[in-house]
């Protein structure tokens, strides 16, 4: 059932970084980059540019939370009793990632998008992704860049011996390290650093993660059948 659950889980984690993209690279080819000045720019920006790529690819992030607790739970089912101390931290780290992560994604496709289009906008700077200072947007990049980058980090070591297995590994070390850098970068108002970091680096390396683990829980389903 563990490697059932995790082949299922890490070829949906693959599958929704990949369209993920496909949506990051339509929305860059159909409307124009916004950057954050005021509410009432962004507001003209969504009513002059469809906005159908944004909520699909903030679809997509908000069921990858999920995705990865039931990857990390099929993990430490999985490894050796000697390492699940690692992969239970790791899940910890995981859980708290998924819930704050969750909460944005779900106020962008509820709250955001249905009082925009009610044309209800008083105090909506303060819960719009779009805006780098927003509560929201601190509450996302919290998950996003400690917690995620912490369960990537613990669960990275659960990863040895074959080449499979180090493939897995440095995957997720490469994703803890994007992350805790992207941290760095959104604190210190780094844009560069939080673009390459988190949106091409991190999404890199967790489609690599996601598809060797894909293997890994596909041998282990065969040997235990």
């Amino acid at each position: 059932m563990a490697a059932r659950l995790g082949f299922w889980s890490a070829v949906a984690i693959a599958v929704s970084f990949v369209l993920y993209t496909v949506a990051f690279v339509g929305i860059l080819l159909t409307s124009p980059l916004f950057t954050w000045t005021n509410l009432a720019d962004y507001v003209f920006y969504t009513q002059h540019y469809g906005q159908s790529l944004q909520h699909l690819a903030r679809f997509l992030m908000l069921l990858f939370g999920p995705l990865f607790v039931v990857l990390l739970n099929s993990i430490h089912d999985i490894v050796p009793p000697d390492r699940r101390v690692l992969s239970r931290t790791a899940l910890s780290f995981g859980i708290a990632f998924a819930v704050l992560s969750s909460v944005n994604y779900f106020v962008q496709l509820s709250t955001v998008r249905l009082s925009l289009a009610e044309g209800q906008t008083a105090g909506l700077e303060h819960i719009v992704q779009a805006n780098p200072y927003s509560t929201i947007t601190a509450i996302n990049m919290l998950g996003w860049t400690l917690f995620l980058g912490l369960s990537s980090l613990f669960v990275a070591p659960v990863f040895g011996g074959d080449r499979l297995q180090r493939i897995i590994g440095g995957a997720f070390l490469l994703s803890g390290l994007f992350c805790l850098a992207g941290g760095l970068g959104y604190v210190l108002e780094i844009t560069a650093l939080v673009f390459l970091t988190i949106n091409l680096g991190l999404g890199a390396a967790v489609i690599v993660a996601a598809v060797a683990l894909a293997i890994w829980f596909r041998r282990r389903s065969s040997v235990a059948a």
